[in-house]
């Protein structure tokens, strides 16, 4: 009897594996024990020699990534790395080995706890899943910490066409193990923006993670059919679920081989109507998948990640260098910097030294002093990144976004602080962009429906979806207890973004959007009908997005949504896209 297990599918070009399961269990037995003060040198040095077994089992790995592999691969190796001589993680454990005198392992596990504490507080999907980042580099420490060495892992044996499955990964799992020829990986934990998925994304690698008892339910050798379109990992299949999924999977490399061939072809409907495709960046170091997928340029970069794993925000000069690494790299296609999303439940220590730790807490962070609203608060923050975004303009084409906008008093104070730095720079003979577009992020439902005002004072909007129809619907996306709510296609969303559209273009003011729903191609005739005209996502979705397009005539699609739009209410969203689907092609 078929067995199915259900997680979350990372979306790639290559979104089905067949192959037998290979288990990997690794997971250091911690003793939590107190120890005598005179064995407080030797646990310290336990910890020393840990580190630098640590250090250098990174490095090997860090040496082997083949050439020709794109920059951020290694830079994920470079983060963990990095959190070796991280204080808040390596200082503390020391601090927790002397004044508790307790062993290494334990010490590092409570520090470890104490961080985990933190990033379970943030609102951010992205952000809360850089918990993982301590967990891996935790445990790796605690593995080295036995004086035997770690256990045996798959990486040593032939992996060829085998399912990874595991309760977890650390990048450098992920990266041993594929060049070892491991076909699919299967995790208990991570959530799709884990290091995990981002990796495997980029490598091209069918994954599903979160799959809740995957290492006690799968046998090693036992053949599994991994979905990672649908998060669906399915055992003990019987020969025609086999055959149907070996049918899909041929059909999957034809589609791929397609895909590559409108790299260079327009992003214009049958209808001739064009719609400009942009790319969201979570690194810097994505500017080459951007680019590798046809990105026209990129509508949303993500600057959070300045911020994390540091003692203090970034200063002007880092800013400005991030930047301009970013320009080069586009070679002229714009770029669009969204400024800081983040809050205070967000652990990126000394980003606000003006306010008290009894301000940190909150009970909703999601509804709390986050975004624009924490930069407005706090200046001295946001004026070195406002100043770098605009010297950051004299060197190519540069949007600045401002995210988490709710009233038009803080696009007036936005503006002022804009046209104050202008000033300032030029009083300093420091080049800019006197014309540098700027928008805001639409993602509030009081946003949308004062659209037309904050139009009237911008160059652009941006929708940003994830937030918008999280705020409409009432729901935590990332609460598994909730969310079978979140649907793009609710008539208060699908109204919402209407009424975006329509109020810009009283202004004339152009209207893009950023956030998940514009990479999925379930919802590309959706948008298009509805009126939008630029997209951008997530650099994998490019081509397929793409492909929807140009099989489209929108002018059908605009029609059929027009009609469709006098009774939401009574349509389900698969009669939507069933009847657009039908139209969007005729």
């Amino acid at each position: 009897m078929t067995t199915a297990l259900l997680g979350v599918g990372v979306g790639g070009s290559r979104p089905i594996a067949i192959g037998a399961a290979h288990l990997l269990a690794r997971h250091p037995t911690i003793a939590t024990e107190n120890i005598p003060r005179r064995r407080i040198p030797d646990e310290l040095a336990r910890l020393e020699a840990a580190l630098a077994r640590a250090r250098r089992h990174l490095e090997q790995v860090r040496a082997q990534i083949p050439t020709g592999t794109p920059v951020h691969i290694a830079e994920f190796i470079d983060a963990h790395l990095l959190m070796l001589t991280d204080s808040a993680l390596v200082d503390a454990t020391r601090a927790l080995i002397r004044e508790r005198a307790v062993n290494a392992g334990w010490a590092l596990q409570m520090q470890r706890d104490t961080l985990v504490e933190i990033f379970d507080r943030m609102d951010d999907p992205y952000l809360r899943t850089r918990r993982d980042d301590v967990d891996h580099v935790v445990r790796q420490i605690q593995l080295f910490l036995d004086d035997d060495p770690p256990h045996a892992t798959p990486a040593d044996a032939d992996l060829g066409g085998c399912v990874l499955v595991a309760r977890d990964l650390t990048p450098a799992d992920v990266i041993l193990l594929r060049q070892r020829g491991a076909a699919a990986f299967v995790t208990e934990r991570g959530g799709p923006m884990s290091h995990t998925a981002i990796l495997a994304r980029s490598l091209d690698i069918p994954t599903v993670v979160g799959v809740h008892n995957a290492t006690h339910l799968l046998r090693t050798g036992e053949l599994l059919v991994v979905n990672a379109e649908t998060g669906t990992v399915l055992a003990s299949a019987d020969q025609a679920i086999l055959d149907h999924y070996r049918q899909r999977l041929a059909s999957s490399e034809q589609r791929r081989s397609r895909l590559r061939r409108l790299l260079r072809k327009p992003s214009t409907s049958r209808d001739g109507v064009p719609v400009v495709l942009l790319a969201n960046l979570d690194l810097a170091s994505d500017v080459a998948a951007a680019r590798a997928n046809g990105a026209s340029g990129v509508g949303l970069y993500r600057t959070e990640f300045l911020y994390l794993n540091r003692n203090g925000p970034p200063d002007e000069e880092e800013h400005l260098a991030t930047y301009l690494g970013i320009i080069r790299a586009l070679d002229g296609i714009p770029l669009t910097i969204r400024t800081l999303d983040l809050g205070l439940d967000k652990p990126a220590p000394g980003l606000t030294p003006g306010l008290t730790d009894s301000n940190a807490a909150t009970a909703n962070p999601a509804l709390g002093l986050r975004a624009i609203r924490l930069c407005l608060k706090e200046p001295a923050l946001f004026v070195p990144q406002l100043r770098a975004v605009l010297r950051a303009s004299a060197a190519g084409p540069v949007r600045m976004l401002v995210p988490m906008v709710t009233s038009i008093a803080e696009i007036e104070t936005v503006l002022g602080l804009v046209n104050e730095t202008r000033r300032t720079l030029r009083r300093q003979g420091l080049p800019y962009d006197p014309l540098m577009p700027l928008g805001a992020m639409i993602e509030v439902p009081a946003a949308a429906l004062t659209a037309a005002a904050i139009a009237r004072r911008l160059d652009f909007l941006s929708i940003g979806t994830n937030d918008l129809i999280q705020y409409t619907l009432a729901i935590d996306r990332s609460d598994d207890s909730v969310s079978y709510l979140y649907e793009p296609l609710h008539p208060a969303v699908l109204r919402l973004i209407r009424y975006i559209l329509a109020a810009a273009a009283e202004s004339r003011t152009p209207v893009g959007m950023c956030g998940e729903m514009a990479g999925d191609p379930r919802y590309t005739r959706v948008l298009l009908g509805l009126g939008l005209r630029e997209l951008s996502m997530q650099p994998g979705s490019l081509l397929e997005v793409k492909d929807v397009i140009r099989r489209c005539n929108i002018g059908a699609l605009t029609d059929s949504m027009e009609h469709m739009t006098t009774h939401l209410d009574d349509l389900a969203p698969a009669q939507i896209l069933e009847t657009l689907a039908t139209a969007g092609d005729a």
